[in-house]
């Protein structure tokens, strides 16, 4: 085959790559962009007791949210399945339709659906009719993460930065880089390494996130699991990313074998920016409150990371090795002029994706995505410091002539960013600080709800916000087989002993014969005393006692 004919077949094959990422692109099913899920509200409310038994239960995410099969359950007090039919997913509200004919008592509500960003978010919670009793169990409903799929999912991530930074960086060196007279063998093999350890990593993910969202073991893989997940955003960035580097494949070829076009260099370096795409649209990025930059600033921050980290390896495993003084005169001042643009990227880049993420400084340090982006942003500090180091030796035209210095710096750079690696490869699973730091749950944030017995009665006690200020404080009494018991005269007080605090009178004012509410205003934070008495006739009268602590 001549050289015309060759560079045909090149350009068919990255066509017919592209076209299989175009019908994957055609075939995505259109999603909103949102944030990484939480449920903020739920009919009836968590911890709630409602007089009768209510036809649906309602969960209201923070966004939309997919649904994973079988995995929201209502739980009757006698351990039965409560839930009727299918729950109907609209946006981010989620409705499960129940039946009215179950016992009273406490039911279980346990929930696992998949956020935006195509992480996994579940929970329980408790409501009761006519009047709490034991909660019930869902032996069905564990979510718990399986932890074998947990770190199978963080090593692909890891993986599959690995070759893409082995991919991106032999390919810009051999195109721009790499001396003519010296053999491509080595980083023709670098090469193909990263290419097929990227698409092992993201055909492993693909695999790997059906366990991740439904629950289960690495094998515990259905046919109807792998198509949800491939008919999501998450698997069709993946395909694309499989598409686009089935593309790339027929343009690298040539590239092993000796210089490539302008035209050919142009195409790559296309298909390498849209793959870089691929990472912030099934991740973080694309659920974040401004999709478009996160998206841009990650794929930036991405491929900052490959050229930088990509070159180190070309540069300490081969250049360094290989190249004469006077090569290594003309290689090393680009390089230097390429990573400064490329930490520069990752500097700018990684500023924007963090202001976004992380919202504020609590959030940055209360929270496991802030306490790990902080010893990433130690990591980088201290690789950019030997960076620094090797750059000033080429500054002062030292390294052409004794290389080894430079090349200790490189091996030290890659030591310290292959743990860089590690940590963003768990970042990226770990839910954004923004999101982690509202602590959002099924109630308001500080809503304190505790049952309480006596001898005579048990005692629903329900306090909101729980914190200082005005609060509202409700009452409900039953009997001891969870029947409405009532009240012939309520009395409360609430007192702070650890700041001097005497106990204060509630005033109460009766809604019906068993419930009773009243205002309160807690002057001072710690851990108040609530007082309650309740007599029940003339003669049969209880007081209990409960801790609040107010924030």
């Amino acid at each position: 085959m001549n050289v015309v004919d060759r560079r045909w077949s090149v350009r068919l094959g990255a066509t017919a790559g592209l076209l299989v990422t175009l019908v994957a692109l055609l075939l995505a099913p259109a999603t909103p962009a949102s944030a990484h899920a939480v449920l903020v509200s739920s009919s009836p409310v968590a911890s709630a007791v409602v007089p009768e038994a209510p036809a649906e239960v309602v969960l209201t995410f923070s966004e939309s949210v997919r649904k994973v099969t079988g995995k929201i359950r209502v739980i009757a007090p006698d351990g039965s399945r409560a839930d009727r039919g299918e729950p109907t997913f609209e946006g981010a509200v989620v409705t499960v339709p129940v039946d009215r004919a179950g016992p009273r008592g406490t039911y279980l509500v346990s929930y696992r659906v998949i956020s935006a960003d195509s992480h996994p978010v579940s929970g329980a919670f408790t409501y009761s009719v006519g009047a709490p009793s034991p909660p019930p169990t869902d032996s069905g409903s564990d979510s718990r993460a399986n932890p074998v799929v947990d770190t199978g999912v963080k090593v692909a991530k890891y993986l599959g930065y690995v070759g893409l930074l082995l991919v991106s960086g032999a390919a810009l060196v051999l195109a721009a880089l790499w001396p003519q007279r010296l053999a491509r063998r080595g980083p023709a093999r670098v090469l193909w390494a990263g290419a097929g350890l990227l698409a092992a990593a993201t055909v492993a993910e693909l695999w790997l996130q059906v366990p991740y969202t439904a629950g289960g073991g690495p094998f515990d893989v259905t046919g109807a699991g792998f198509g949800e997940v491939l008919g999501s955003t998450y698997g069709t960035a993946h395909l694309v990313r499989l598409g686009l580097l089935a593309a790339a494949a027929f343009l690298l070829r040539p590239l092993t074998r000796g210089p490539v076009g302008r035209s050919d260099g142009i195409i790559l370096a296309v298909l390498g920016a849209a793959a870089l795409l691929t990472w912030p649209l099934s991740g973080h990025a694309a659920a974040s409150p401004a999709p478009a930059v996160s998206v841009l600033v990650d794929a930036v921050h991405l491929g900052g990371m490959a050229v930088w980290l990509g070159g180190l390896v070309m540069l300490g495993g081969f250049l360094l090795r290989r190249a004469d003084e006077r090569e290594l005169g003309a290689i090393l001042p680009i390089w230097s002029r390429w990573a400064a643009l490329a930490v520069a990227a990752l500097l700018l880049a990684g500023t924007v994706q963090a202001l976004i993420e992380v919202g504020g400084l609590a959030a940055l340090l209360d929270t496991t995505y802030g306490r790990l982006l902080l010893a990433k942003i130690v990591l980088f500090a201290l690789v950019v410091g030997v960076a620094a180091y090797s750059r000033a030796l080429v500054r002062r035209r030292t390294a052409a002539g004794r290389p080894t210095p430079v090349r200790r710096a490189v091996w030290v750079e890659l030591a310290i960013t292959a743990v860089v690696l590690g940590v963003s490869a768990t970042l990226v699973q770990t839910t954004p600080a923004r999101v982690a730091a509202a602590d959002v749950a099924g109630a308001p944030g500080g809503y304190f709800s505790t049952t309480l017995s006596s001898p005579i009665y048990s005692l629903q006690v329900e306090l909101d916000p729980a914190e200082r200020g005005n609060n509202s404080l409700h009452l409900y009494a039953y009997t001891k087989d969870n029947r409405p018991q009532p009240v012939a005269e309520w009395k409360a007080t609430a007192a702070l002993p650890s700041a001097g605090i005497e106990p204060i009178e509630i005033p109460l004012l009766p809604l019906t014969d068993n419930h009773a509410t009243g205002e309160v205003s807690f002057p001072a934070a710690g851990e108040w005393q609530l007082r309650l008495t309740v007599r029940t006739s003339d003669i049969d009268q209880a007081t209990v006692t409960a801790t609040v602590s107010i924030k």
